[in-house]
């Protein structure tokens, strides 16, 4: 009876020392990492004068009193990597911390060295640091590929975040050669003085090379591509399709602004007219690509995933719509106080009809994609198939309170704004116009405030759709304690019931086999018919029965 209570302080024990272990662990890295990259940086370095000594005892005092510590610290870790230390989430948020900073470090460093060499200049220092943190990377890779110490938690994240850190270096790279590319075909009386114009370029294209090798060896060669949900999910998502989206709507309304000035609007030398338009092509050439690549992955993966690939395509669609249309209120109510004609007013109207343009056929494409079919009668019937399914869908639920949320925010602080400017034109008696004071709050708040009320009112239809496709769902949440091959039970667990699915992996019995029988959904179907439960824990057996057990909330 005594020992029951001295479980779980030296659970959190073991938790609280495994932390400021990996934490030291991490640190002595960083510090012998920097002293040995310095002493490279010296050992690497042609020019005579090396400069004080004060730096070269700085490296000789992180290598040789860091460096052995960390190898002391590195060996007490490694001997006791089973079992608590090898599940632990400090053993896997070590290895994804160190990874990506070691990767981050070595390719802004070697990349930046090529670069620099393009350009005429040395920098021993920078091959130094690239050395080293390769090394720190490559041992850490090891680690993680490690069969019988590899962490057993995030061991996805570091992998998940190369991808994502050679995409952006690559992405950027690549829009900046582009840049320069056209900047010399459009401007070439723009060239920097005293470099050849291919400098430039070619220096951008040592990024998007090395970028795009980080990538496709995270992406490809260590398969991320074929990693499915949770965190690869949610990065797919965001730096896939959310960022390259915005990048490639702001460039190509950026292009059309361009272009509606070279027609419209020419009251600018031609070289002030076109020295937006290099970059925006840039951006909307690289940002459509890398968007249409990662959108064409996301639509195979589950139904979530796509749902919130869409619904962000939607609302950056939103955003850009919603600024045209506030943009172009304010310009026409600048035209009542000013002629249309005016510089500035025309090239504000055609700012927000390139936004619009580009915005809105984006957003009813996105938004257009999941209909919700309900039948047109004055009762307000339900919503049935795939219809009620759709509004009945968290992340849609979830889209529609945060752009209205946000969307009626922006509107009251606009409305406020329009009543401050009303009151004080009012007071004054004087001075500037009321419309010139109140036309650039006023058309954020018509903007907004129809975004708001088309939200508002698609939600609550969806609200009254929902109970009907909902009501058949009765698990919410569900704990799988299984063997270490049970992705596909998860899915499929997942499919059935539409619940979470959290996994817990059970350790190995001795002498007991460690592989499991799959189950295919009609049995999974089976052991959970019938189950009314908040929260449901599923333990898989060694034979592949399920145990079934509801839990009280």
């Amino acid at each position: 009876m005594s020992a029951a209570p001295a479980a779980a302080p030296r659970s959190a024990q073991g938790t609280v020392r495994r932390l400021i272990v990996f934490t030291i662990l991490f640190v002595l890295v960083v510090v012998a990492a920097t002293g040995v990259s310095g002493l490279l940086g010296r050992l690497f370095e042609t020019r005579p004068d090396l400069g004080g000594t004060g730096g070269l005892a700085l490296s000789l005092a992180f290598t040789l009193v860091g460096g052995p510590l960390a190898v002391i610290v590195w060996w007490l870790v490694w001997r006791r990597l089973d079992g608590a230390d090898r599940s632990s989430v400090a053993w896997g948020l070590y290895l994804a911390a160190i990874s990506i900073v070691s990767l981050v470090t070595f390719t802004t460093a070697l990349l930046g060295m090529l670069a620099s060499l393009i350009g005429g200049d040395w920098s021993p220092e920078a091959l130094g640091t690239g050395v080293t943190w390769f090394a720190v990377w490559l041992v850490h890779r090891l680690m993680w590929a490690h069969p019988a110490k590899s962490p057993l938690r995030l061991a996805s994240v570091p992998l998940v975040l190369g991808a994502v850190y050679g995409l952006v270096v690559g992405a950027t790279g690549t829009v900046r050669a582009l840049d320069g590319l056209f900047h010399a075909a459009l401007l070439p009386g723009q060239a920097q003085a005293g470099l050849p114009w291919w400098t430039g370029v070619a220096q951008s294209a040592v990024w998007a090379v090395g970028g795009a090798l980080v990538w496709w060896w995270h992406w490809v060669r260590e398969g991320v591509r074929s990693r499915e949900g949770g965190f690869a999910d949610v990065m797919l998502v965001l730096s896939g399709v959310l960022a390259p989206a915005v990048v490639a709507l702001g460039g190509a309304g950026t292009a059309l602004f361009v272009g509606l000035r070279a027609a419209f609007d020419r009251s600018d030398p031609w070289s002030r007219l076109l020295d937006p338009l290099p970059l925006a092509l840039a951006a909307a050439a690289v940002g459509a690509v890398v968007w249409l690549y990662h959108r064409r992955i996301a639509q195979s993966r589950s139904a979530a995933t796509s749902r919130s690939a869409r619904l962000v395509e939607a609302g950056v669609g939103l955003v850009g719509a919603a600024s045209g249309i506030g943009v172009v209120v304010n310009a026409l109510l600048a035209s009542l106080t000013s002629p249309l004609a005016g510089t500035d007013v025309r090239s504000l109207l055609l700012g927000g009809l390139a936004a619009l343009l580009v915005g809105a056929p984006v957003w009813w494409l996105a938004w257009r994609s999941r209909p919700v079919s309900a039948d047109a009668g004055a009762t307000g019937a339900a919503v049935t198939g795939a219809g009620a399914a759709e509004a009945g869908a968290i992340g849609r639920r979830v889209y529609l309170v945060v752009v209205f949320g946000v969307s009626a925010v922006v509107a009251i602080v606009a409305l406020l704004v329009v009543g401050y400017r009303i009151f004080e034109f009012v007071l004054e008696a004087g001075g500037e116009s009321l419309i010139e004071r109140i036309r650039a709050p006023f058309g954020l708040l018509l903007a907004t405030g129809l975004v708001a009320g088309y939200h508002f009112a698609v939600w609550r239809r969806d609200r009254a759709a929902a109970p009907a496709a909902s009501a058949t769902r009765s698990i919410d949440r569900v704990v799988l304690v299984s063997g270490p091959d049970a992705d596909e039970l998860a899915r499929t667990i997942a499919s059935v019931t539409g619940a979470a699915v959290t996994r817990w992996t059970r350790a190995a019995e001795p002498g007991s086999a460690t592989a499991f029988v799959p189950l295919g959904p009609d049995a999974v179907a089976r052991a959970l018919d019938g189950i009314q439960a908040h929260r449901v824990l599923v333990v898989v057996d060694s034979d592949g029965g399920l145990d079934v057990i509801p839990l009280a909330d």
